[in-house]
């Protein structure tokens, strides 16, 4: 939901409320072990949230790293937290990939409809309930508009939407007919392509690519580590063959050259202010650029080292890493876990890549960080809780099976007597 008020100084949505509510629980059901043994990546998050509040102390006071920390911490670990703890199983992960589905999926109209005609329904309705936030002023692309629905800007719509193509595709599509799973799937990359911007799109071309990669190689025990052989051969070509840099080259698809351009200018002023301010960063202030450049800074990956020092930065890249290569090397596993390993590594690509042209802020960011922790449930997965799964989708399947010829039997004996059946009671 997309409504804001504010209590004094502290900017309060739908989502902050909530993870107040939350932070405290997060940290009880952490204490009692109901997100499995404490790992590598955990330990890195808090690393992350604490060195945030040491720099916003060091650099803008205490008053800062009190209110502008706090919620830093709050939006950082609580959604973490969350998932950790919540979800814990094949069953839990099937469930949010659901949810996650059928909303991108309920959004199709509103995108379509806002592309079209420029109107943001969304947002025109829940702006006569509460103070919501606004429409992002942009310009018409192939002649449609870029979609925003209840985020802050277009880029962040494709950017969450479009990460749930690999869990619908690969998780929510396993129960469903080919028909219906690539309709669903159809729909989803549609809503996310609606947003009109080069980074979601570019995350939705990697995540078909490795998903069209999987189902081809499937039958090569091997084929993750070919590719990423290939990648890294490929940009060793790039560098030492190629008339122009790679980022350069990647500038020739952008949907807004100016606008990808700004990107490198970016990576290049905002590397000199990380070497300006190495330990602590800028702060809540101007980071160091020259003054005819935008204050934004369009680069998850280096935003957090601009802000809070290069620690942070690399914590946070550590974080993300490490919770990918965990659950990566997670041995042991069904098939049934496999493809959900698959859909979740698949989904994360997808975040790494977006990264370095978007920054993912507020919603976003929680967003983010609850899909990071969706995944981590598969490093503790034990083969007794996979056959307790598989149990379970089998016994789904025979209730099935035992659905349908119940009906096939009555409709026969229909036929032969000439006369309904009453049910049977069961």
């Amino acid at each position: 939901m997309p409504f804001v008020v504010y209590a004094g100084p502290v900017r309060l949505t739908p989502y902050r409320i909530t993870l107040l509510i939350l932070f405290i629980p997060c940290l009880v059901w952490l204490a009692q072990g109901r997100a499995g043994r404490v790992r590598v990546p955990d330990i890195l998050l808090l690393l992350f949230s604490l060195w945030c509040v040491i720099s916003l102390a060091v650099v803008n006071g205490l008053g800062a790293a009190i209110q502008t920390g706090g919620i830093q911490v709050l939006e950082t670990l609580t959604p973490y937290l969350l998932a950790r703890c919540c979800i814990r199983s094949a069953d839990d992960f099937r469930t949010l990939a659901r949810v996650l589905t059928w909303i991108v999926a309920a959004l199709l109209p509103f995108a379509i409809f806002e592309t079209v005609t420029g109107r943001n329904l969304y947002l025109e309705l829940a702006s006569h309930i509460l103070p919501s936030i606004g429409v992002t002023d942009k310009d018409p692309r192939w002649g449609l508009r870029r979609v925003q629905l209840f985020f802050e800007h277009p880029i962040l719509m494709g950017v969450c939407c479009g990460s749930v193509l690999a869990l619908t595709h690969l998780v929510v599509g396993r129960e469903f007919s080919f028909f219906r799973r690539w309709t669903t799937s159809i729909a989803i990359g549609l809503t996310a392509m609606l947003s009109l911007s080069s980074g979601p799109l570019s995350g939705l071309v990697m995540q078909i690519a490795l998903m069209g990669w999987n189902r081809v190689f499937g039958w090569l025990q091997a084929r993750w580590l070919l590719l990423i052989s290939l990648v890294g051969l490929f940009l060793v070509a790039v560098s030492l063959f190629a008339k122009r840099p790679l980022p350069n080259i990647l500038l020739s698809f952008a949907f807004d050259p100016d606008s990808a351009f700004f990107r490198l200018v970016i990576w290049t002023y905002g590397t000199r202010s990380i070497g300006n301010h190495p330990w602590f960063g800028v702060g809540i202030g101007p980071w160091d650029r020259p003054a005819w450049m935008a204050p934004s800074i369009d680069m998850f990956w280096l935003y957090n080292a601009i802000v809070y020092g290069l620690p942070a930065g690399l914590l946070m890249l550590a974080f993300f890493m490490t919770a990918a290569i965990s659950v990566g090397l997670a041995r042991n596993l069904s098939p049934l876990h496999y493809d959900y390993r698959v859909a979740y590594l698949v989904s994360m690509a997808s975040f790494f890549l977006t990264g370095w042209m978007v920054h993912f802020w507020n919603g976003t960011y929680v967003f983010f960080l609850l899909m990071v922790g969706a995944g981590m449930w598969l490093c503790d997965a034990s083969p007794a809780q996979q056959e307790s799964t598989s149990r379970r989708g089998r016994a789904r399947t025979k209730r099935r099976i035992s659905r349908s010829e119940i009906a096939r039997q009555r409709a026969s004996a229909n036929g032969l007597l000439g006369e309904k059946l009453e049910p049977v009671d069961r």
